[in-house]
């Protein structure tokens, strides 16, 4: 089985709005060597509440990886952060007599060369192969909806009137979210993945994206998208919010000693 180096990054801007209410991070297992997550939210719900809700979602997240231990089930890790992270955010909501959501979409890499994933709303993630793009998620929208019903083109969701409108979110009040997987197996040396809110996607299509992370390290990958982003939606950007992720050659080891003949003791 072919040996990587994973190289990652997370790149972040506010947009053309008043606060920063998306989250990203990126986390090591303490107790499993060889795993790591990315995570990303993308928080709703009037001033500093939206930023409560995806503070929420990478705070748990945190929490139950570093309690995770190889041979633990992943998906059981993912839905246990999405249930754990929705009650606590509903129970905000309560105290803080806001109305707080939040997005959720979260990878993790494993020693055995397996990447899964899982998602609730509108946050996605894309998986490419080198310079070719994958797959990625499906929203839980409203337009998505549209589209799976043939009521809409796929092309008209990002410019429908009601594309802002999710049908599954954490902190609903009036919804258990559900919360939808992915995985892939045998990950080698040119995989990559890109996790991301609405702030990014919306302004790029699948190959700009692919084009994008293959092209450059994940720092300017970063600051190239965040670049194209911030032309394309001003002056109505949103927050711009993302994780990438890539799997590389392991570096060739220099040698830096030399060998001298041993001298005879006696």
């Amino acid at each position: 089985m072919s040996q990587y180096k994973i190289e990652a990054g997370t790149g972040q801007h506010i947009g053309d709005r008043q606060e920063q209410q998306d989250r990203v991070a990126l986390f090591a297992a303490p107790h499993a060597p060889g795993y790591m997550m990315a995570v990303v939210a993308d928080g709703m719900g009037g001033k500093s509440g939206g930023a409560l809700a995806a503070e929420q979602v990478v705070r748990t997240s945190k929490q139950l990886f570093d309690e995770f231990y190889p041979g633990n089930n992943v998906q059981a890790l993912l839905e246990n952060i999405l249930n754990e992270a929705h009650t606590v955010i509903k129970l905000t909501a309560v105290s803080s007599e806001k109305e707080p959501h939040s997005t959720f979409v979260a990878l993790v890499l494993t020693p055995q060369h397996e990447a899964i994933w899982a998602h609730a709303g509108d946050s996605r993630l894309y998986r490419f192969t080198g310079p070719n793009f994958g797959e990625k998620t499906r929203d839980h929208s409203y337009v998505e909806k549209l589209v799976d019903e043939g009521k809409i083109l796929p092309e008209e969701a990002k410019t429908h009137k009601l594309s802002n409108i999710l049908v599954n979110v954490l902190g609903s009040t009036n919804a258990t979210p559900y919360i939808t997987f992915g995985k892939h197996k045998n990950l080698k040396v040119g995989d990559s993945f890109l996790l991301c809110t609405d702030g990014l996607w919306h302004y790029f299509d699948d190959a700009e994206l692919s084009a994008a992370v293959a092209a450059n390290t994940p720092r300017q990958a970063s600051e190239l998208l965040i670049r194209k982003a911030r032309d394309r939606g001003n002056p109505r950007g949103d927050n711009c919010t993302f994780a990438i992720v890539k799997l590389i050659n392991q570096p060739t080891e220099v040698k830096t000693y030399t060998v001298q003949k041993i001298r005879s003791a006696i």
